[in-house]
């Protein structure tokens, strides 16, 4: 089992916003997890019913939607782009293996 090493930092301000990022990080964690449930249920419905593990159209929009949001939350759009294809491209990889390829 790991065990977490205290934080170092004597600077209390500096100790707070890395306690508000650990805070972040694990709401990330756990909304990624909620989403891949979510994505592999779809993965399950598209082999069973022989869908493609992709569509390239949905995905396009995806990116141009959170292009978007990140832009209008002050996140580097690119960024943001890089970020949802990463995730996209994974959730395809579990859709291949749920059909079989």
């Amino acid at each position: 089992m790991s065990q977490t090493l205290p934080d170092p930092t004597p600077d209390r301000a500096l100790a707070g916003f890395r306690a508000s990022i650990d805070n972040i990080d694990a709401a990330l964690i756990h909304i990624l997890a909620e989403r891949f449930r979510i994505t592999k249920a779809v993965g399950a419905y598209k082999a069973e019913h022989g869908l493609p593990a992709s569509d390239p159209g949905r995905e396009e929009r995806q990116i141009a939607r959170l292009r978007k949001l990140a832009e209008d939350a002050q996140l580097d759009p690119d960024f943001g782009e890089k970020f949802i294809r990463f995730i996209i491209d994974e959730v395809i990889r579990h859709h291949e293996q749920a059909a079989g390829k």
